[in-house]
């Protein structure tokens, strides 16, 4: 019985060293990066990092605001750009900047500018009103 046993245990080893090995060959790792820029992720420019905590905390945001499904195209207008703009400040705690020059480019984009209380432009930044994809232009 105990040879039995011990053979049993030895058969189950070398089998799961067996399919062990055959997945780690069956899944190379991918390659490297070639250098260009890291993925992004989920609202990465709305949220901070993406660690353990803030993915959590964003997982309990994305399940409050389940009833809304994002649009294919979104139609935002001029204003519509103004305000999710103004939400971002906000969203980030800033009462001080405000959104300026929110108008549609000559090439389909919404462009806007952040701009300090004394209206000093701090960056510029474009909106594309079917994707609301943002690009920071200067």
């Amino acid at each position: 019985m105990r040879k039995t046993v011990l053979t049993a245990l030895t058969a189950l080893a070398i089998a799961g060293g067996t399919i062990g090995i055959v997945v780690a060959q069956a899944q190379p790792a991918p390659p490297p990066d070639a250098g260009g820029p890291p993925p992004q992720r989920g609202m990465g420019w709305m949220h901070g990092g993406q660690d353990g905590h803030q993915r959590g905390a964003m997982m309990q945001r994305m399940r409050a605001f389940a009833l809304v499904y994002p649009q294919k195209d979104r139609k935002l207008s001029p204003p519509d750009v103004q305000k999710i703009a103004e939400a971002f400040l906000l969203w980030h705690g800033n009462h001080d900047w405000k959104v300026i020059n929110v108008a549609p480019t000559t090439d389909g984009p919404i462009g806007f500018a952040l701009a300090t209380p004394d209206g000093s432009v701090i960056a510029r930044f474009t909106m594309d009103p079917h994707t609301a994809k943002v690009e920071r232009i200067s």
